[in-house]
């Protein structure tokens, strides 16, 4: 694989880039509509994956925030065509890597010293890289350890990444005086993420806060050995949580995995309400006994009572068919506004009814089969109705606290991931972990 000895970092560089890549998808327009003129019948599928790949390669020598859109639309297997599902979670753990020259030289600036100096052994050679940083093995006093490094310039180019990004978002989801607290939540969400002191801090402690949790794992973190552009920690045996999906294995470690990954969030969002906000496959890891590995806490989420209590008052069946109720909470979660015409608050309100109908129904159950293709179905049904919605088109888009980002973020991720485990799970197992 082609190693990387240095990223844009600078606005115009990057502009430069994204210019081109722009320029590319052009051509590929112009290429489709001409072989339609000869071929009629012709889908749009050659133009999809022409498009994803022109993308992908021009996102992943930006790398930073701008590679970390595209993880994040993987995720949403729903919304877009397969072609950039597939293309975009390369973004999840494999993309182009630091050369070996520029590793050291990151080592060099944050600790004086190049790596062989603080380890015992160290591979100049990355065992992943993604959108933010790349990992290596090293060794010291005995102890396999994972080295976890930050690309140069990634957190200079945030301000500059959402800049060119909240055009693009605003005409995409029709956000007509969309309020800069959204695009504030996603960047200070990303400036966290770059800051490895702060991502230490969070990782010990959902470790001691969750380390009780049945099949449950988590590294040990090695501070004298990190510092904010570093992170040392044990290397932990297993297999990404994607391939695990893919093996031919038992029903039970399926269920086994995919109950930890349930057990796991819930008990973070409704004991901690402070949860772990990137749930990629990249992320985890499972190991030999089909234990589920917590790799990366660098994006995490506080949610507020103001948003937790009308949030999950929406998930008990009765409050949904309560209609004075249920339009109460759109307007606590502000998805309804004073300023709405009637047909506006009728309209939402018979939007967020049939998403919520459909999205709290695993709440709805004390045991939830993610194998049964209806509930994901019923998703991407949604998915594909709302996004030919003629009328939801015109209707400003910009609706809801800047809360939904991560917290629906997540559960469509965790969903996602129970999609592709195939996993059977008890819906109120995390329940016997809450401390009274």
């Amino acid at each position: 694989m082609k190693r990387l000895d240095s990223i844009p970092t600078n606005k115009i560089e990057r502009v430069t880039k994204l210019v081109a890549t722009g320029a590319k998808v052009g051509g590929n327009y112009l290429k489709y509509y001409g072989q339609k003129i000869v071929n009629p019948e012709m889908t749009k599928d050659q133009l999809h994956e022409d498009n994803a790949a022109d993308i992908y390669d021009g996102l992943k020598e930006l790398k930073g925030s701008a590679l970390k859109v595209a993880q994040m639309l993987s995720m949403e297997k729903n919304l877009l065509p397969q072609s950039y599902v597939e293309k975009f979670s390369l973004s999840q753990f494999s993309v182009p890597p630091l050369s070996a020259p520029l590793v050291m030289k990151t080592f060099r600036s944050y600790f004086g010293k190049e790596p062989h100096m603080l380890f015992d052994e160290f591979s100049a050679d990355s065992i992943n890289a993604a959108s933010i940083g790349q990992v290596h093995r090293a060794k010291k006093d005995g102890k396999n350890l994972a080295v976890k490094i930050q690309y140069p310039g990634v957190r200079e180019s945030i301000g500059t990444d959402i800049a060119l990004v909240k055009p693009i978002a605003i005409r995409m989801f029709n956000l007509q005086g969309a309020s800069d607290e959204y695009f504030k939540e996603v960047e200070d969400k990303l400036i966290e993420e770059t800051d490895y002191v702060l991502e230490l801090k969070q990782s010990e402690m959902i470790r001691e806060a969750c380390s009780h949790i049945e099949n449950l794992r988590f590294p040990k973190y090695y501070p004298e050995l990190s510092c904010e552009k570093i992170i040392t920690m044990d290397w932990m045996e297993g297999i990404h949580l994607s391939e695990f999906c893919k093996m031919e294995t038992s029903q039970e470690k399926r269920n086994k995995v995919g109950q930890a990954l349930w057990n796991f969030y819930m008990y973070q969002i409704h004991e901690l309400k402070y949860f772990h906000a990137d749930p990629h496959p990249g992320n985890f890891l499972v190991d030999a006994d089909a234990n589920l590995m917590v790799i990366d806490f660098g994006c995490m989420k506080k949610i507020p009572d103001a948003f937790y209590v009308p949030y999950f008052d929406l998930a008990k069946k009765e409050n949904l068919n309560d209609p004075v109720f249920f339009n109460d909470k759109l307007y606590e979660l502000e998805i309804l506004k004073k300023t709405d015409s009637a047909k506006e608050v009728e309209f939402f309100s018979t939007l967020f009814h049939d998403l919520l109908t459909v999205f709290t129904e695993p709440f709805q159950q004390d045991n939830f089969d993610f194998s049964d293709t209806k509930f994901s179905d019923a998703i991407a049904g949604l998915s594909e109705k709302f996004a030919n919605d003629k009328t939801l088109r015109k209707m400003n888009g910009n609706r809801g606290s800047k809360h939904f980002i991560y917290v629906n973020r997540t559960f469509f991720g965790l969903y996602s991931l129970l999609f592709d485990l195939k996993a059977a799970i008890d819906v109120s197992t995390y329940k016997g972990y809450v401390t009274v």
